[in-house]
């Protein structure tokens, strides 16, 4: 009865403050497509985390560094799980709405304290000017989360002389995602002089 009481004022309570999160497997339920996409600020913030929420929907920028040294982020569990934050095989998605974004090979060290890649899956990312003109917000083509911004001819050796800059909480790694046999790959060791590793 106790237990019942515990989870019946926990409920009220979190509905009255507008933080009810929906039950564990809902965000697995639309990533799988059995369920529909959030389309209102109180469905994203009942399947994404705080922070996740902040990033993908309001357009914040996590801390440099913070995916590499946080548990949890995505480049300290690659290094942990994989033993590089560059691997060659599998996807990068998006951490809303599931959607490939990146393909493994086109990520490589910028230097720059994000995750970088120097391309995305054709189609799945929509690059918006800012309003102030000075840079370009890239979006989830899919459900339009806020993944960074891309910067063009910063002299990196990459095929497109783009620096895609990601907030790593915006994506996840899948290892068994597919990338075309032909997508070249940038050693994560090539950057532009002065750039630290």
């Amino acid at each position: 009865m106790v237990a019942l009481f515990r989870i019946l004022v926990g409920s009220a309570t979190a509905s009255a403050v507008g933080r009810v999160r929906l039950p564990r497997g809902a965000h697995a339920a639309f990533m799988s497509g059995s369920a529909p996409l959030p389309t209102d600020e109180p469905g994203w913030r009942a399947v994404l985390s705080p922070d996740q929420f902040r990033v993908l929907r309001e357009k914040g920028t996590e801390p440099p560094g913070f995916s590499e040294n946080r548990p949890g982020q995505l480049e300290y569990e690659l290094k942990k799980t994989t033993g590089s934050k560059y691997p060659q095989e599998g996807v990068y998605a998006c951490t809303g709405c599931g959607t490939p974004l990146y393909y493994a090979r086109s990520k490589f060290n910028s230097g720059c304290g994000w995750p970088a890649f120097f391309a995305g899956v054709p189609g799945a990312i929509k690059e918006v000017p800012d309003a102030d003109g000075r840079r370009i917000e890239i979006v989830c083509n899919n459900c339009g989360g806020h993944l960074g911004h891309v910067f063009k001819n910063e002299g990196f050796p990459t095929p497109t002389n783009e620096r895609h800059c990601v907030n790593g909480i915006s994506i996840r790694y899948d290892p068994a995602g597919e990338q075309p046999e032909d997508m070249p790959s940038v050693l994560p060791a090539l950057r532009p002089r002065g750039v630290p590793e």
